[in-house]
């Protein structure tokens, strides 16, 4: 039976699943999801995430900074200006397979 020899191969790889399940968390994050979907329609800096989000600007680096290390976004400076967006097309694959789901 291939198919189990994949699914066991896939399995010996703890790693990328303990990976795996941490990219997941991320998304278990109201204000990480909503910061997301924010970038999702266009890219942002800090200040106009946190008017957006009603939320303070230390709080919103601080899920930005999580966001950034899971590779879910990407940034680019402007002179003083840090603009975030999301860094490929499989964040908003994700973010919008989920929507789907929801809404169907």
């Amino acid at each position: 039976m291939q198919e189990h020899s994949e699914i066991k191969e896939i399995m010996s790889d703890e790693e990328l699943l303990y990976d795996l399940a941490d990219l997941f968390k991320i998304f278990g994050d109201t204000t990480r999801i909503k910061i997301l979907y924010a970038l999702r329609i266009q890219e942002m800096c800090v200040s106009a995430i946190a008017e957006l989000l009603s939320m303070n600007q230390s709080a919103v680096s601080h899920q930005l900074k999580i966001l950034k290390q899971s590779k879910l976004i990407k940034s680019r400076r402007d002179g003083k200006t840090v603009f975030y967006s999301l860094a490929d097309s499989h964040v908003v694959t994700i973010i919008d397979q989920g929507m789907d789901h929801l809404t169907e």
